[in-house]
């Protein structure tokens, strides 16, 4: 098989390859019907002392008890193919030349591939309800889970989130070992966390590691606040538990974080509050609403946060506002910062994504937002993820100019421009030289607002560039995108 690993660093789903051939590894707690119930969770860990000294907790005595409620999964399934696996697939070209070479056309290439895999899971309830990922049993027909007893049972999917990578699975079985749920907002950076899983199949190997941070938002992954840990978790762990010092679920392992498909020290975990408010949905509805606000946001850097006068860069910045949503309807606008959601910070970008997500459409979300210099509070009810975004308005132009201190040329858009670039007022760059080129503006964009005021004409640019002392946020139209630039001046 061709290498499907790049040389930059990934953000690995950890599901593993299936295994074939091998010795069966023998699981390490055989005794389920001493712990048929949700056991309570083991004594609190002493408080570190102010020499700083804590006692490590008793992690045998953790894995001797919540230990036989981790499971084994295994899935078998196919995956169709599409035209950018057919190009992976074949990406050598001796396996190219081979497939020809043994008969092969291009209308006879395979349409779909076999799916196996292993992956982790955990029950939650004695009657059989067990948790994994998503990615775990994603195009599987047939899933097995494995008790640490060395039972199998056949499992239904009662339902899948992809977009916080959650699923649901249900065995026929009663009287199961199952763990103790913990609260992951009270998780502490630095806390002493246990994993258990099956990493290259292996089942039941127990890592360990620290809390290295909260909040984590990945690239395509901006509904989950991961939790980030040290913790040593490989393919085969995703869906295992994450285990506090009480012996608690407060996380579900999920991604690491590598440039060579294993493990670098970089490892993230959903946090349980958020994996449990799904499982809820799930299991009462068999599918998972998501919030929507409507709004397209970018990170605010210290320019930006000259620009609109905030003490620090902190903050979702929108950069635009979908016609008809819950954030026109608030009177959110391009150019606020969103600062926190319901009293909770937002400090990078992506946290705006994950408070969203984790709200229920109908739900009334508070915004503490920065406007133009000023602190504003609005209000938002919140949409539905699934709710179709409305294309925005055409609207007038005005007349031409130049704008001098940024280094561009601007000319007001003709109302024909207008309405194909699906805007009101603003000012294409025709050219670009000086702080504006060494910002990244490009000829061709499209100028709609310089901090956070709509621009119309180039007196409009030149009264909001003589407002600013250090940098001005031009917001930028560049096809379908919308982005704040922000530009040094002097």
């Amino acid at each position: 098989m061709p290498n499907r690993f790049r040389s930059l660093p990934l953000v690995l789903a950890l599901l593993g390859a299936g295994m074939a051939g091998g010795a069966a590894v023998e699981a390490l707690h055989r005794s389920p019907a001493a712990h048929a119930a949700v056991l309570p969770p083991l004594a609190a860990t002493p408080a570190p002392s102010d020499a700083g000294v804590s006692t490590a907790p008793n992690f045998p005595l953790i894995t001797q008890r919540y230990g036989p409620a981790v499971v084994n999964i295994s899935v078998e399934g196919t995956r169709k193919l599409n035209a950018d696996d057919m190009a992976e697939e074949f990406s050598d070209p001796s396996e190219l030349f081979k497939f020809f070479q043994h008969g092969g056309t291009p209308g006879r290439m395979p349409q779909s591939v076999p799916v196996r895999g292993l992956g982790s899971g955990f029950i939650i309830d004695p009657n059989g309800i067990i948790m994994t990922n998503a990615h775990v049993v994603k195009d599987a027909n047939e899933v097995t889970v494995k008790l640490t007893d060395r039972r199998e049972f056949r499992a239904k999917v009662l339902g899948t989130d992809p977009k916080t990578d959650i699923a649901v699975l249900k065995i026929n079985a009663s009287n199961l070992p199952a763990v103790s749920i913990g609260n992951s907002d009270q998780l502490r950076v630095g806390e002493w966390v246990l994993a258990i899983g099956s990493p290259f199949g292996f089942e039941n190997t127990v890592t360990a590691g620290v809390v290295s941070a909260k909040g984590r938002t990945l690239p395509n992954d901006a509904a989950v606040p991961f939790i980030q840990t040290d913790v040593a978790v490989n393919p085969g762990n995703s869906g295992g538990p994450l285990f506090n010092a009480r012996g608690e679920v407060v996380g579900i392992n999920s991604q690491i974080y590598s440039q060579s498909g294993g493990y670098q020290g970089v490892s993230f975990s959903i946090p349980v509050d958020l994996a449990m408010r799904v499982k809820d949905q799930i299991v009462a509805h068999g599918k998972v609403e998501h919030a929507r606000l409507g709004v397209a946001v970018q990170e605010v850097n210290q320019s930006l946060a000259d620009s609109f006068g905030l003490d620090r860069p902190a903050g979702a910045l929108v950069a635009k506002v979908d016609k008809g949503s819950p954030a026109q309807k608030a009177g959110l606008e391009p150019g606020d910062v969103i600062r926190s959601v319901n009293g909770k910070p937002v400090v990078a970008s992506g946290d705006l994504s994950a408070l969203i997500s984790a709200s229920q459409p109908g739900e009334t979300a508070k915004l503490d937002v920065w406007r133009k210099g000023k602190a504003v509070e609005l209000s938002a009810k919140l949409g539905s993820a699934d709710d179709k975004v409305a294309k925005a308005d055409s609207g007038d132009a005005k007349s031409p100019a130049e704008g001098g201190k940024l280094g561009l040329a601007l000319r007001p858009l003709e109302p024909r421009e207008q309405r194909q670039v699906g805007v009101q007022g603003g000012l294409v760059v025709e050219d670009v030289a000086g702080p504006a080129e060494r910002a990244g503006v490009q000829a061709g964009d499209v100028v709609l607002a310089v901090n956070g005021n709509p621009v119309s004409s180039v007196d409009d640019v030149k009264a909001a560039v003589a407002k600013s002392s250090r940098s001005a946020a031009l917001l930028i139209q560049r096809g379908d995108d919308r982005i704040f630039v922000p530009i040094r001046l002097g």
